[in-house]
């Protein structure tokens, strides 16, 4: 059974983390298939717009730590090795949802936790159930982020906030967590699947050249200097305004209707 379910509909891909007896913890085998998933989904034309959920009752309780401590009584090199390679196939799959070219809603409930709490992060759009908590939890056990958490808080919350979150590892709510702009929507748990592919699949019917532009430029603006950003959208504009999108997307307006976007 795969550690992560890759489905594909209305050209909406989902990707489940499914190891849900143990809370979807990160493993090398979760991480393997999380990094072919995420690669899949990027590469594949068809799909444009991706959910990454959890299996069973959370999204992800973090690194599983009965793997870790079996890796504690290694010698101190294959120990190091160890984690080197699972870390590096959690950021490279963390790369991969914020450097494809199409957006990405993480759909939450549960636990969110350690690297769970680092991929909700690199994903667009966010939709909470109403019992998810959230803890970066890594200094609970003695360990410092990883998957991008300290690039992402920071920038969504504030240094102080980031601080509070990552130094304290305390849990907070939903509620909290939509003050603090870590997600966009709190939703009944029992709305939480619906609600979730109401908006993706009003994404992947959208114009994928301009949102693909869109997550481009507002991921690259911390980095640019205004200038930069100016002559980013410049350039940006003008591919979109060239594209046969942008013509559907007047008509629709003009004859008062629902644009028909391309699917290729």
């Amino acid at each position: 059974m795969s550690a992560v379910i890759y489905e594909i509909c209305d050209n909406v891909a989902t990707l489940t983390l499914n190891r849900p007896e143990s809370l979807n913890s990160v493993n090398p085998a979760m991480i393997d298939a999380l990094l072919e998933t995420s690669l899949h989904a990027a590469n594949d034309p068809a799909v444009r717009a991706v959910i990454v959920r959890g299996a069973g009752q959370h999204f992800m309780a973090g690194g599983d730590l009965k793997w870790f401590r079996e890796q504690t009584g290694l010698p101190v090199e294959n120990c190091r090795a160890r984690f080197n390679g699972l870390i590096e196939g959690a950021h490279a799959s963390v790369l991969n949802f914020k450097r494809m070219n199409k957006p990405v809603i993480a759909s939450v409930q549960g636990a969110v936790a350690g690297y769970g709490l680092s991929l909700m992060l690199a994903a667009d759009l966010v939709l909470a159930s109403e019992n998810t908590y959230f803890t970066l939890a890594y200094s609970n056990i003695a360990l410092s982020p990883d998957g991008g958490a300290t690039w992402s808080l920071p920038r969504q919350v504030g240094l102080k906030q980031a601080m509070e979150i990552a130094l304290l590892g305390e849990r907070f709510d939903a509620t909290r967590a939509r003050e603090l702009g870590l997600v966009n929507r709190v939703v009944p748990l029992d709305q939480l699947d619906a609600e979730t592919l109401k908006l993706a699949r009003r994404l992947a019917a959208g114009p994928a050249k301009a949102l693909a532009h869109t997550k481009a430029l507002l991921n690259q603006s911390f980095e640019n200097s205004f200038d930069t950003q100016l002559l980013a959208e410049q350039g940006l504009f003008a591919d979109c305004a060239t594209h046969s999108d942008f013509a559907e997307g007047l008509a629709g307006f003009f004859e008062k209707r629902r644009p028909n976007y391309r699917k290729d």
